[in-house]
């Protein structure tokens, strides 16, 4: 049974959302499952803007079907060729036969390259600031290359004033039949909204600040994300986090402490840190173990704190393996511009500490608090003491 929404007078929601859906891109958990949102614009001309995944391929099809009641597509607006968003297109071929396909030319690659079909003959090729009229409404396109693939781009609805932006703006998380910010508590969806944007799209903070310049010259009354609720009364609130989050400037005077731990040494000293810092005055500490929180998470929150405390045993002579699977992903994530501490632990040979440097000293302006800690087995006095003076000198940091 169909279950669409209508945005306003000319524009329906036809997504699908799912809470049987544990990971996303094969990578990501999303515990309160996620939404894959789908835009009809019934005008002179039906327009489609992308399609859904596969997985909630049949929902979407008799939504659309629904809302058609009969007509045929004119338009499919390709924003974006992830699968999530584009796997249907070969079906819309197949159904709506004079459909055209409205994207750019790095898109009709793309599109060969899944379907063995380019389309040509099918597609209305657009690039910067053309613009498509479709009756009452004129959209005009402007390409957001790797926000986050090289062929994306936004649409601009200068009669409604909607942005349709892609995977930016988006969210991990079902909408639970609440599609606009005004229906929620924007708070309580902050983390999963900073946790989409550090893991999908943040390695590319300089291109998502070319997109907010686009976006800043538009009067924008919505945002339609694929992702995630549409935004409207929040539209400053999350513009600015973007703007945050994209210059890759920590969110708040915080401390992150990572730790891997064999046997609980490890893990005791990083607790101990936690402590000393907490009753010092620094309430804004967050603990997480390599080894049993996902690196989304670590990862989220590395855009959040402006420490990170990385607290480490000697594996093989090398760093604890999965700390440094975190510290590999933060580099590859591009996370920047914060101060970092050491501990490290080694029962013969500590070297973890002198490992974690290195990697770290390959990101972009990280500072070193000293001293770094180095336990042997287990915290004696001395060690307690080290950490003493590491938690004063992350507190003049801060």
């Amino acid at each position: 049974m169909y279950c669409t929404k209508k945005i306003n007078e000319d524009y329906t929601w036809i997504g699908c959302g799912s809470k049987k859906i544990s990971i996303f891109e094969g990578m990501y958990p999303v515990p309160n499952g996620m939404s894959y949102n789908s835009y009809l614009l019934k005008d002179e001309k039906t327009v489609l803007f992308d399609t859904v995944d596969k997985i909630v391929g049949e929902q979407f099809l008799e939504n659309l079907v629904y809302e058609l009641k009969g007509k045929n597509i004119d338009y499919l607006v390709v924003s974006h060729m992830e699968p999530d968003h584009c796997s249907l297109i070969k079906e819309m071929v197949f159904r709506y036969p004079e459909m055209k396909i409205v994207c750019n030319a790095k898109t009709q690659t793309m599109i060969k390259q899944f379907f063995g079909e380019d389309y040509q003959s099918k597609s209305v090729l657009v690039g910067e600031g053309d613009a498509l009229n479709t009756g009452r409404h004129t959209l005009r396109f402007y390409m957001a290359p790797m926000v986050h693939w090289p062929e994306v781009m936004v649409a601009y609805d200068e009669t409604d004033k909607i942005l349709f932006s892609a995977d930016a703006f988006g969210v991990f998380g079902s909408l639970d039949g609440q599609l606009f910010d005004t229906q929620i508590e924007v708070s309580k969806w902050l983390g999963e909204a900073r946790r989409y944007y550090t893991n999908i799209v943040g390695k590319y903070g300089t291109q998502v600040q070319m997109l907010l310049k686009k976006a800043a010259a538009l009067d924008i009354k919505l945002i339609c994300p694929l992702h995630g609720f549409i935004w409207t009364k929040c539209i400053p609130y999350i513009v600015e986090k973007y703007n945050k989050w994209s210059s890759y400037d920590a969110c708040e005077k915080a401390v992150m402490i990572v730790y891997g731990s064999v046997y609980g040494h490890t893990e005791n000293a990083a607790q101990i840190l936690a402590s000393k810092l907490v009753d010092k005055g620094v309430n804004n500490v967050v603990l997480y173990d390599v080894s049993m929180t996902h690196l989304s998470y670590i990862i989220a929150d590395a855009y959040r704190c402006s420490h990170i405390a990385f607290v480490s045993p000697t594996y093989n002579n090398e760093i604890f393996t999965n700390m440094e699977t975190v510290i590999y992903d933060m580099k590859a994530h591009n996370i920047q511009n914060h101060k970092v501490a050491f501990i490290e632990n080694g029962s013969w040979a500590p070297n973890s500490g002198k490992k974690m440097k290195e990697l770290v000293s390959q990101m972009k302006n990280m500072t070193v608090i000293e001293p770094m800690v180095t336990i042997k087995s287990a915290l004696d006095e001395k060690g307690l003491d080290d950490i003493e003076t590491l938690t004063d000198e992350i507190i003049k940091s801060m």
